[in-house]
């Protein structure tokens, strides 16, 4: 865990899906979560009504998350020292 009173929340695009830097904020609180970094965004076959923020693939140091809303994703590169389950937990807490 880290001992620092929470995470950084990296900002180098310039658009990110609506909603999703007040959750990626909210999870900067946890123990354990370094760096949140928000990446590509894009189009979507999909439609998703609500935003979503799922783990995607494991990563050195951490995951990859896909969040989604409407036809949109953005990509979110998360580096934790928590387990899986641990950031999931903390993604449904924030997501509230």
């Amino acid at each position: 865990m880290n001992n620092s009173p929470g995470g950084r929340l990296v900002l180098t695009h310039s658009t990110h899906i609506p909603g999703l830097i007040a959750v990626l904020d909210r999870l900067t609180k946890y123990n354990g979560i370094q760096t949140i970094t928000p990446a590509v965004i894009g189009r979507a076959k999909g439609h998703s009504p609500r935003l979503q923020l799922k783990i995607s693939v494991p990563i050195r140091g951490g995951f990859k998350l896909i969040a989604r809303q409407g036809k949109t994703f953005q990509e979110v590169f998360i580096i934790t020292s928590c387990q899986k389950d641990e950031l999931e937990a903390a993604i449904f807490q924030a997501m509230k």
